[in-house]
């Protein structure tokens, strides 16, 4: 068997030197996924962005890790203005949520901007809120997800989230785009 396997590594055939390049890259990229899959305990853990609600922060074709975190662990705008706590060049966490719940909606990147609990107002003069959840708003939109075409007078529930962002590398999102790969 060691015979057969050092053959292998060693031949200058073409067609066996390409088949081990490949399963080489194969293996490769089989282990960079199996370690993003371990960090971000979710799976896609790479999104492309498409549109302009989180200008100027991220960006059209924009790639962004996300990671699956626990809803305690979330720090919305409110909560972070007292800490100084920030991500993407702003208060609070960036989220990747799928709204209600449907896996054929597009997910939505935008940012808690606060937790409001079931029948509380989500904001002052809005109506109360059907279940508990965040509020959300892209920081280049004007209103909550909450009153728009979005996430209409719902809270984006915990089991909602598909993670948190927590890298952007900008153009990368427009090759996963392009292939038709998982975009929001």
């Amino acid at each position: 068997m060691a015979g057969i396997f050092k053959r292998f590594m060693s031949s200058q055939n073409f067609w066996v030197s390409t088949f081990r390049d490949i399963l080489f890259a194969g293996v490769a990229v089989g282990a960079i996924a199996l370690l993003l899959y371990a960090y971000a305990g979710v799976w896609p853990p790479l999104v492309s962005v498409d549109g302009l609600s989180m200008d100027p922060h991220m960006h059209d074709g924009d790639l962004i890790l996300i990671q699956k975190v626990s809803p305690d662990q979330i720090m919305t705008y409110a909560a972070a203005q007292s800490t100084g706590y920030r991500t993407f060049e702003n208060y609070g966490d960036v989220l990747v949520y799928r709204p209600f719940g449907r896996a054929d909606m597009t997910p939505v990147i935008h940012r808690a901007m606060m937790w409001v609990n079931a029948s509380e107002p989500m904001w002052a003069g809005s109506v109360a809120a059907p279940d508990s959840g965040f509020v959300t708003q892209g920081d280049n939109n004007y209103l909550y997800d909450q009153c728009s075409g979005i996430c209409p007078n719902a809270p984006v529930k915990p089991e909602w989230i598909m993670g948190v962002a927590r890298l952007r590398i900008p153009y990368l999102g427009y090759v996963r785009s392009l292939l038709g790969i998982f975009h929001i």
